[in-house]
């Protein structure tokens, strides 16, 4: 027999079938390992909207930054995991009743939230989870254009 053939298979025709398998294995567990995470996101959000109230506030600023500077309470900072703390993050600086606070926000609300106006914020702590108009309802915050080279010599 030749030396590269085993049970009248070649070498890469096995190596193959051991990629093949382990990519299905690894596809397997991340499907019941997302399964766990999602039914656990899920309680969490419904605790949340449990303890949720709203809220009017005055929005001051709102940005995209890293935890460790948002300004956030070091509680906060000492229950968040070590790749969160590096990742940037919605943030909304608001005054609420005298306070200015620093709130984390949902990426869906966050689009939604217009700067300098009075709105009405749905809060779970530090949370901002859903955005009302006070005065109107409210629309999505259409990103500036930068002018092209010709857009500038016009």
């Amino acid at each position: 027999m030749y030396p590269n053939l085993i049970f009248g298979m070649s070498g890469w025709l096995i190596a193959t079938l051991i990629i093949l398998g382990v990519l299905i294995a690894a596809i397997v567990v991340l499907y019941f390992i997302g399964r766990r995470m999602q039914k656990k996101n899920d309680e969490v959000m419904k605790e949340m909207q449990a303890n949720s109230q709203w809220v009017n506030a005055l929005i001051i600023d709102k940005k995209r930054l890293r935890m460790k500077d948002a300004g956030f309470p070091a509680f906060v900072m000492e229950q968040t995991p070590g790749y969160a703390k590096r990742q940037k993050i919605p943030v909304v600086k608001a005054k609420i009743g005298p306070q200015v606070h620093s709130l984390m926000c949902d990426v869906k609300a966050y689009d939604l939230i217009p700067v300098k106006k009075e709105i009405k914020i749905k809060l779970s702590g530090i949370y901002v989870m859903d955005v009302k108009g006070l005065r109107g309802p409210l629309v999505k915050e259409e990103p500036k254009k930068k002018r092209g080279l010709f857009g500038r010599k016009k």
